[in-house]
């Protein structure tokens, strides 16, 4: 098994496919921006294919593949069905802004692709169109419903509340999850790069505390997936709700992942610079061993926690670009 410095162990490699998105969420992509990798430096999806293979020698159960738009990328479900082929993996999940997923839901599945994180910001179309700069609701709801119709289970709908924009959408959401059978995941925004700085932030605690009571929400002491989210769910076990809030209340003390850009570059951590580049290492010829030890020596420097608290402008690069 993969240990830091700090004790804590990493079985989860959040692997990105590519930078490329379709869509420019204001917390996500500056308007305008331009500065996404060329594609001859993606990894490919063998090169992809043979890191996750090392991480899964070294004890790695939990692959995400991530973007940017994941299902953007030629060959996608290649490497999902590879990654599902390693001994020991135990899940393979995918997030996904869900525009495509109505084209890819089936293959998604064959190819070992076990659970599914879709993110969706409001019901109103206009509230979406000024999130994402494109009004994408009715491909979103697509996708959705093809993957429910394909038998993903658990299903996770990722909510970013912003303050003055769709906060106000929760309850409508919620009332959406709840007939669906479906998760919501509320995320607390991340001062990651300019745009992620610029948006006023919603502390998830007291919506939490409103929640809780109208819903009857208690704790949930089972899994459900690998991430870092904490759960509640109602009385009537009828609505499940997972709170990701590296902001009001971080997690670093339990982080147990690790990011591959779609350049390379292995991150520490969301909320530091560390980073490892694999792929000169992987352009030069090097062993399996070799791949191995830097895997090691890269996790032994994972940092023992992010700044974004005491230091919101230490990030200036957008999240695309390391990976969701």
């Amino acid at each position: 098994m993969l240990t830091d410095a700090f004790g804590r162990t990493v079985d989860y490699l959040r692997i990105s496919v590519t930078d490329r998105c379709d869509l420019r969420c204001t917390y996500c992509l500056p308007k305008g921006f331009k500065g996404f990798a060329i594609p001859k430096d993606w990894l490919s999806i063998e090169e992809l294919a043979r890191v996750a293979a090392a991480f899964a020698r070294l004890g790695t159960k939990r692959f995400r593949l991530t973007g940017g738009e994941p299902l953007l990328r030629k060959g996608l479900t290649q490497l999902a069905a590879e990654i599902n082929n390693q001994p020991g993996v135990e899940d393979i999940s995918l997030t996904t802004n869900g525009t495509q997923l109505f084209k890819h839901a089936q293959a998604l599945r064959r190819a070992g692709v076990r659970r599914l994180n879709i993110s969706l910001d409001s019901l109103r179309h206009d509230c979406v169109k000024d999130i994402t700069g494109t009004d994408c609701l009715q491909q979103v709801l697509d996708g959705i419903k093809a993957a429910k119709e394909t038998g993903f289970e658990r299903i996770k709908i990722n909510m970013v509340p912003l303050k003055g924009i769709n906060e106000y959408d929760l309850d409508g959401m919620v009332a959406f999850c709840i007939e669906n059978g479906f998760i919501l995941n509320l995320i607390e925004a991340m001062p990651m790069g300019i745009t992620g700085q610029v948006h006023a932030k919603v502390s998830l605690q007291p919506v939490l505390a409103r929640l809780q009571q109208k819903f009857d929400l208690t704790p949930f002491n089972g899994t459900i997936g690998g991430g870092p989210a904490r759960y509640w769910q109602s009385g009537d076990g009828s609505f499940t709700l997972g709170l990701i809030t590296p902001m009001s209340q971080h997690f670093c003390e339990t982080c147990n992942r690790v990011r591959l850009s779609a350049t390379g570059d292995l991150h520490l951590c969301l909320g530091q610079e560390d980073k490892v580049a694999l792929r000169p290492m992987l352009r030069n010829g090097c062993s399996d061993d070799e791949l191995e030890q830097a895997i090691r020596q890269a996790v032994m420097r994972k940092p023992e926690k992010h700044e974004f608290v005491e230091n919101p402008h230490k990030i200036i690069r957008v999240m695309a670009l390391t990976g969701g």
